[in-house]
């Protein structure tokens, strides 16, 4: 069964939380610590238990070692998880950034995603701000704390090997942020540009509960969104934010284990919807996977035009499957398109009642497809490729074809 990782925000998500529930949940402080001491940036990471709201979890503190940084003066500000970010005029560019990324003990690969995990920032802070991407300050993750936060990250997927990973909504919190800026409502402008379609609600009124590097990191690694799917649990771990808030643990969990069979988690006659956009794909490949996937199972497939990031022309390609085939039709998607990853969702459905009967026309035999409800016919459809073949045998039109079709129906049903 395939190995599947929940991340549970319930009490939003921020950097060191997630970095914190990854390490309760087994990855080694040793091998992390190794990944990110090759940075080049002097730096402590403490590593501590911690109650939160009487729950035991995982809290990680990252600590610069003090340097005087000649024309670097400095504002600061706390989220709700009580995370101290500093804003250093003149903080770490992009470029400063990849550098240092690239001399990180992560694979060629991880170096990647981080790298456009950091871009993302840019291009988010550089749209809101109407300047060029070179000309952006990465004011909240521009600070060691957050580059740490982030860099480790990607290492601790990497390490755990899971591309499964789904989110559950995330709780943004309520009120107001100060920022470098200004005052702004909750979620900050950062944190909805970097959340994208991500869903999210808001509860309480604690302020903010999903820092933009909380955002960033939710949003590049988890490949769907929703309820806790059905699945074995193995270990779980819990990452702390800083404050300790009555009543609510202030912690994100995280949940490791085996899918189980997905039947388990629908009704009878639901069924499973995977999805997935794809905007680097010839478009002449599409009707041979479409016809790949109904051949394998899938009830329907369906492509729709959809514009994506950048606005950029692309595709959403939706194929509805029984539950139970979900690993033969994932595997075609992944096999013949550029997707690197899938969406699932399980939907409910309700259908009619559908037989079919043959009928002999002027030419062939037609089969007509009934469907009904309580015994009762609601509709009556030939089945067009009969058509087709009657009407290039004869030299008829098709439309003529299938009106003959109808009219038999109905003839034998009145007689």
């Amino acid at each position: 069964m395939a190995r599947v990782m929940y991340l549970d925000a319930f009490s939003g998500a921020a950097g060191d939380m997630v970095l914190g529930a990854l390490i309760d949940a087994g990855l080694p402080v040793d091998a992390l610590r190794a990944a990110l001491g090759s940075l080049g940036v002097e730096h402590d990471l403490e590593v501590s238990r911690v109650l939160r709201s009487g729950l035991s979890a995982t809290h990680v503190t990252v600590r610069e070692h003090a340097h005087v940084h000649a024309g670097r003066s400095s504002s600061h500000r706390h989220d709700n998880h009580g995370h101290e970010h500093t804003h250093e005029h003149g903080h770490r560019s992009l470029e400063e950034i990849s550098r240092l990324i690239g001399h990180s003990g992560l694979s060629t690969a991880g170096k990647e995603t981080a790298v456009a995990m950091f871009r993302r920032l840019a291009e988010a802070e550089a749209s809101l701000h109407d300047v060029s991407v070179d000309e952006v300050h990465l004011h909240e993750v521009g600070a060691l704390d957050s580059i740490i936060d982030i860099v480790g990250a990607v290492f601790a997927f990497e390490w755990f090997g899971i591309g499964d990973v789904v989110s559950s909504p995330l709780n943004v919190g309520a009120g107001s942020v100060r920022m470098a800026h200004g005052v702004f409502p909750v979620p900050a402008p950062a944190t909805v540009r970097l959340l994208g379609a991500a869903p999210v609600y808001s509860r309480g009124d604690d302020g903010e509960l999903v820092t933009p590097t909380g955002a960033l990191i939710v949003s590049t690694f988890a490949r769907g969104f929703g309820p806790l799917p059905a699945m074995r649990v193995d270990r779980a771990g819990y990452g702390a934010g800083t404050r300790d808030v009555p009543g609510r643990p202030n912690v994100l969990r995280v949940m490791i284990g085996e899918r189980t069979e997905a039947q388990a988690a629908h009704q009878p006659g639901d069924v499973l919807k995977i999805e997935c956009e794809i905007d680097d794909m010839s478009p002449q490949l599409f009707g041979p996977v479409a016809d790949r996937l109904l051949s394998m199972g899938a009830l329907d497939v369906f492509l729709t035009p959809i514009y994506m990031k950048k606005g950029r022309p692309g595709t959403l390609l939706t194929a509805l499957g029984r539950p139970e085939d979900r690993e033969r039709l994932c595997n075609v998607i992944f096999r013949e398109t550029t997707s690197i990853g899938v969406r699932f969702e399980s939907v409910a459905r309700e259908t009619l009642d559908r037989r079919w009967v043959e009928l002999a026309i002027d030419g062939g035999t037609v089969r007509i497809k009934i469907a009904s409800r309580g015994g009762e016919v609601l509709n009556a459809a030939p089945e067009f490729d009969d058509c087709l073949r009657i009407a290039t045998a004869t030299g008829r039109p098709v439309k003529t074809v299938h009106a003959d079709a109808l009219r038999a129906w109905s003839e034998q049903e009145r007689s």
